[in-house]
């Protein structure tokens, strides 16, 4: 469960809070002037976005090096013609 709290909700609360990160597995978005600026999230999770975050950044650096060669803007009109497509697919196979 995600729950929202104030910043100086959070600071009164902090030992609830990370009781029931640590123990609920939940997680808390702390905004400050009603935006969010950070959240506190069990360990496991942290670990695990880490790890998806290092694979994604691997990723996207394979991406890069494979079109290294593409110019912007031809590779930008070649994801826009992609997604026309699949979209054109979806809207067709939902009137079928």
């Amino acid at each position: 469960m995600i729950k929202e709290t104030s910043a100086v909700k959070f600071r009164q609360n902090l030992g609830e809070m990370l009781n029931q990160v640590q123990y609920r597995h939940d997680s808390v978005l702390i905004n400050k002037d009603g935006k969010p600026v950070a959240a506190l999230v069990d360990a496991r999770l942290f670990d695990r976005i880490r790890r998806m975050q290092g694979r994604f950044d691997a990723i996207c650096d394979r991406l890069e090096a494979g079109f290294s060669d593409t110019p912007e803007a031809e590779g930008l009109a070649e994801i826009d013609a992609a997604v026309a497509e699949e979209r054109a697919g979806h809207s067709k196979q939902s009137t079928d």
